[in-house]
């Protein structure tokens, strides 16, 4: 049985577990709950439900222990992809109703107090102190007192090592979206004070220790593609590779060497690109060994045991609108059709250089395979948000076929939809990126030749010729083509605000979209301060060590200062 199925079924049975905590050191009280002291005896299966709750707070919206506004918007994927995608140039969100989508769309957010930040912070933290308990509890010395066999403490071993990469995801999207965040680990005793803040040079540092450490020793991590879709060495490499590439942005100072030492680390486990880009992002992905080849570290969906209103499911479902499944059938595997994240005419003319587009058939040229995976037909306004009013009509913009519920040897027009929620896993890092993280880093360092042939491998799949070898060192041609080339290879999967804020263009005049920065069209910069977000008004109340950045605290202040 695929290791995948048997962590679904385990998954399956976890989400009717629920949990009780309440800061980053809470110890879970419910006596169901499998990070608990009580949970655990001296057999591996103990210890798997351990660890699949840990995995499962990647996917799952339960919102049993925390009042939100709306439980499928808090899903840690779905809120995060928001902060990453609705905030630049590569996606608008049509629902107009809920405060949380117009801040984000227009870069006008104050606070945290939207459903998307508040998700990516309650989530990451909370999932941090499941991943501290875990470790806490699985101790030689707790072991040992269980009279836990060797056999066993060995396969512990390992959950452990899957378990403190698993954590370490989690600061890292805690420390790219707040900067200075609470931090603890299972060192830390439970019940004591409130967690301190660190800074994100702190979390900066603590990341690269742990994941250079996992990554080093092979007897810590399970082999690169040996543990699908679970942690294993090639996991750690991949998200290394990330915080180094942005290292600058966490610490205040590059580390372009350490990113492409740690890429040619990563190719040397033998990963290989997915021929076919369309078939990494349909619904049996998780099956198709050949997409499975490029993924160093998915997150499983599927339309039974890992049923969500995040995830791929929001990608899928939020991607339709109802009247276009009522109109024209399966056009991404869905039957739902929420009516919300689509791209602007103006993103897909940049980079996919489309041309000759009829909104009234649907059909429209582009050399790119990868601009292919586009709907427009009946779309209004060639595809454009003239206004902000349009900015909330779904019926303006580019529906993004990316992601798409049919499986890849179907054929999508005569394929019959039948999914609500997604079998699509997420692809959150894979080699198609590290390819790019590479390039950069080359070129960054002064010569992009070792990164030629990889890039060429990104092209003859696109279907296009990109001429890399023209850019001879790093200058404004340079960081032009990767901000283009990241928007076409890497559309719609996290990745685009961290990607602006390396190249200095969130924030700033120089690099303008529709609605950037307000409700007008041509676009302005934004407060510098805004590149984090402020962390939410209950977290800060509740602990009194944290505090936002000085952008937000000075804003509040301010405020009042007026209102007088």
């Amino acid at each position: 049985m695929k290791t995948k199925y048997i962590v679904a079924a385990i998954l399956g049975v976890m989400l009717t577990l629920s949990s009780c905590v309440k800061d980053l050191d809470a110890l879970p009280l419910n006596e169901t709950d499998v990070t608990s002291e009580t949970a655990y005896n001296d057999t591996v299966e103990s210890y798997l439900r351990g660890l699949a709750k840990l995995y499962n707070t990647m996917s799952s919206h339960e919102v049993s222990y925390v009042s939100v506004n709306d439980a499928g918007a808090s899903q840690i994927c779905r809120a995060f992809f928001v902060c990453q995608e609705a905030t630049t140039d590569a996606c608008k969100v049509a629902w107009g109703n809920d405060s949380w989508t117009r801040a984000m769309n227009n870069n006008t957010w104050t606070d945290a107090d939207n459903d998307a930040v508040f998700g990516v912070f309650f989530r990451s933290i909370q999932s941090i102190s499941f991943c501290n308990e875990f470790l806490r509890q699985t101790t030689d010395a707790k072991l040992d007192a269980r009279g836990v066999p060797s056999s066993v403490k060995a396969k512990v071993q390992e959950f452990r090592a899957e378990a403190r990469v698993i954590r370490a995801w989690y600061y890292w999207m805690a420390m790219d979206t707040f900067g200075a965040v609470p931090f603890a680990t299972e060192k830390d005793a439970v019940g004591t004070d409130a967690p301190l803040q660190a800074p994100s040079e702190e979390i900066y540092e603590y990341l690269v220790s742990e994941l250079e450490e996992l990554a080093s020793d092979d007897s810590a991590l399970p082999a690169a593609q040996d543990n699908y879709p679970r942690m294993d060495k090639g996991s750690a490499l991949g998200l290394l590779a990330r915080i180094y590439l942005n290292a600058e942005t966490y610490k205040g100072e590059p580390e372009w060497l350490k990113a492409k030492q740690t890429c040619e680390r990563i190719f040397g486990l033998g990963y290989e690109l997915c021929p076919n880009y369309e078939d990494m992002f349909r619904g049996d992905n998780g099956e198709n060994l050949e997409a499975i080849k490029e993924f160093l570290f998915a997150i499983p969906f599927d339309n039974k045991n890992q049923q969500s209103y995040g995830g791929t499911t929001f990608l899928t479902a939020g991607a339709i609108a109802a009247t276009d499944v009522e109109s024209f059938g399966s056009i991404n595997g869905n039957t739902a059709g929420w009516g919300g994240p689509r791209i602007d005419g103006d993103y897909v003319e940049r980079f996919f250089n489309v041309r000759n587009a009829n909104f009234e058939t649907g059909k429209y040229e582009c050399d790119d395979k990868r601009g292919k995976m586009f709907f427009i037909k009946g779309r209004l306004g060639e595809g454009k948000m003239p206004t902000i009013d349009e900015v909330y009509n779904f019926q303006y913009g580019w529906t993004c076929l990316k992601f798409n519920d049919i499986p890849h040897d179907k054929d999508k027009d005569s394929f019959t939809a039948i999914n609500t929620f997604s079998n699509i896993d997420l692809p959150v890092i894979r080699l198609g990126e590290i390819y790019l993280i590479y390039a950069e880093a080359c070129l960054r360092l002064g010569d992009g030749t070792p990164a030629k042939q990889y890039i060429d491998k990104l092209a003859d799949r696109a279907g296009v010729d990109y001429e890399f070898n023209k850019l001879t060192s790093w200058n404004t041609e340079a960081r032009d083509w990767f901000v283009a080339e990241r928007a076409r290879e890497l559309m719609w999967e996290s990745c685009r605000r961290t990607d602006l804020i390396r190249y200095d263009l969130f924030c700033s005049a120089e690099y303008l979209w529709p609605f950037k920065g307000g409700d007008t069209r041509v676009g302005q910069k934004f407060e510098e301060h805004m590149k984090v977000f402020a962390i939410p008004s209950k977290q800060l109340e509740a602990n009194p060590n944290l505090h936002n950045p000085e952008g937000y605290d000075t804003k509040k202040e301010d405020d009042s200062t007026e209102a007088n």
